[in-house]
Formats: C-alpha cells, structure tokens, sequence
C-alpha cells in the first residue's frame, strides 16, 4: 500500500463524502461553469489539504468531525483550487498534475473568472453558514500567500536574500496554506484556542519542512542520475544556497551570484555550482533544518491519546521529509 494511501485509510469515508459535498458545493446555473468544474474534480491532485482537515480533527476531537470540518475543508480546496487557476495563467503554464490547465483548454479571460468564481463560492460558503471563524483562519493564509510570492519577486531580482527573508517567504509562500487546514481542522471541532494555536504551528512546521524539501531535490540526483538545477536555472534563491553564500569568500560569492544571474542556462556553470553547494554542506546544513522542523512537529502531537488519525499525522510528517519526488 502507497503511504499516501495509509494515511488516508483511517478518513477514506470522510474523504468520500467530501468529494461529493466539494462537487456541489462547486455546481452553477452555468453549463459550461460546471463543465468545467467537473474537469477540475476529475483532474484532482492527492488532496493533502483536506486529508489535513479531517486527521486534524479527528485527533483532536477523539474521532469527531461535523459539518463544519467537511464546510472548513471544501472552503480550503475551492479557495486553493482558485489561486492554482490563477497561477497557471501568470505563469502560461499549460499542464498541471499532468493534465491540461484551465487556461490551456478554455483560454485565460475563462480562467480568470473560474479563479474569481471558484473564491466567491469558497467566501460564501463560509458566510451563509456563519463559518466566520473558519474563513478568518483561510482568508489570512490567502493573504499572505500574496504576500509571500510578491516578497518572492521583490528580492529574486536582486538576488540578496537572507536566511531570515527566505524564512519569511517560504512560510507565506507554502507553510501558511498547511497551517491554516491544521488551524482549521482544530477549530471545526474545538473552540479551544491554545490548541487551534498548537496545531496551526505543527502544520507551519510540515509546511517548512516540506519546502526545504523540495530545495533538496534540486541539487539531488534524478532518476537520470543527473541533479537538475531547476531552481539556479529559474534563479529562484533555495535555503543550501543561500547558506553557502553567507559562508564562503567574497570572490566566491560574487562568482556564485554572477553564474545564477547571468550563466543560468549554461549546464556546465549550473552544474559548477550544484558542486559548490555541495562541497560547502549547503546540503546538509539544509537537511538538518529540516529534521529540527520535523522533530518539533512530532512533539506538538505527542501529548494526544495514541489513535490511527495521530499515527496517520506522524506517517504525514514523515513522508514530507523522506518523500523522493
């Protein structure tokens, strides 16, 4: 059994039902508007987010969810999917989960109005059920997502990230979309804060966690045995880069920042300075933040009654950080 599968075992009839709640929730007047959810359901991804709603809820309730909990999750889901349309057409991407995009189909002005669609019914969802808690929880993380990505642009154009900025961005950027269904998942079923609290920090932290991830594979090898170098080709700043750069000399630094400006596209210089990072521990000192976030995620949860909805969190936790793709 696939591990995404384990963790889904313990809520597979939640996750059931979400589904069929998510496509009405979906559903319009409009024929082509449903043609075009329907793609959307059809074309889903492993659906982490809501799998976060429900185990969240469950451990903290003792196996409880409601109403709520399944609102909460397809609030999350329709406001997500809103912003991957929208990012397809900023970015002209014409593939997603190795499907068409939207825009790839039906063009960008469509696109758009799905995305602005797709977030009005997430927004209303929440209010004509007095949810307003729950939207509060969502409607901070798509904020900042904004702000994470624009943070993002701002200093890629000039390359002068620190660790600190870079912090910053992944947490607005990835982290704070997983903290808000933990949040979320704790708050659908309890109105205790502190513990609302706690489980928005151990979603940031699988968030984190997951991201430096993701640096890593950059710099790892692929299945062709070949690192691939993605992100010094796209001069996106990654946690064992910016390492190095705060570790080594100053003709090395400008060197290393002068390769990913200006010789970003020539293999051999790319390549040059994966071996670099590599040479300097940018690679490792990256994996070990990533175990401390991981470490400190599994405390957050140690307290609760041992349960499959905490043990399926844990697998979560683990597969973030020991994932190959």
């Amino acid at each position: 059994m696939k591990i995404t599968e384990q963790i889904k075992q313990p809520i597979y009839d939640e996750m059931e039902l979400f589904e069929k709640k998510f496509y009405q929730f979906m559903s319009s007047k409009v024929a082509l508007l449903n043609r075009i959810t329907y793609y959307i359901v059809n074309s889903k991804g492993k659906q982490m987010r809501p799998m976060f709603v429900f185990l969240t809820a469950k451990m903290v309730s003792g196996g409880q969810v409601n109403e709520r909990t399944y609102r909460g999750a397809s609030v999350i889901e329709l406001i997500h999917t809103a912003t991957l349309v929208h990012d397809d057409v900023v970015d002209d991407s014409n593939k997603r989960r190795g499907f068409f995009s939207i825009n790839a189909l039906w063009k960008n002005k469509i696109a758009v109005l799905v995305g602005d669609y797709l977030l009005s019914k997430g927004l209303l969802l929440s209010i004509d059920n007095d949810d307003f808690d729950l939207l509060k929880i969502i409607s901070v993380a798509v904020r900042e997502m904004s702000e994470g990505e624009l943070l993002q642009i701002e200093k890629a154009r000039r390359l002068d990230i620190t660790e600190d900025i870079y912090f910053e961005i992944i947490r607005q950027k990835t982290a704070t979309l997983i903290a808000s269904c933990c949040a979320l998942g704790a708050k659908s079923v309890s109105d205790d804060l502190e513990q609302v609290k706690k489980m928005h920090r151990f979603g940031e932290l699988i968030g984190l966690a997951f991201q430096i991830k993701d640096d890593l594979f950059d710099y790892t090898d692929d299945a062709i045995g070949k690192p691939t170098g993605i992100d010094i080709k796209e001069q996106k700043m990654t946690l064992p880069l910016i390492y190095v750069l705060n570790n080594c000399s100053e003709s090395e630094k400008s060197w290393v920042i002068n390769s990913v400006k200006n010789h970003n596209k020539d293999k051999k210089r790319v390549k040059e300075v994966i071996e670099f990072v590599k040479k300097n521990g940018g690679l490792e000192y990256a994996s070990e933040k990533m175990i401390a976030y991981k470490q400190e995620a599994l405390q957050l949860i140690q307290d609760y009654p041992e349960s499959p909805y905490k043990s399926a969190l844990a697998l979560m936790v683990n597969y973030v950080t020991e994932r190959k793709k």
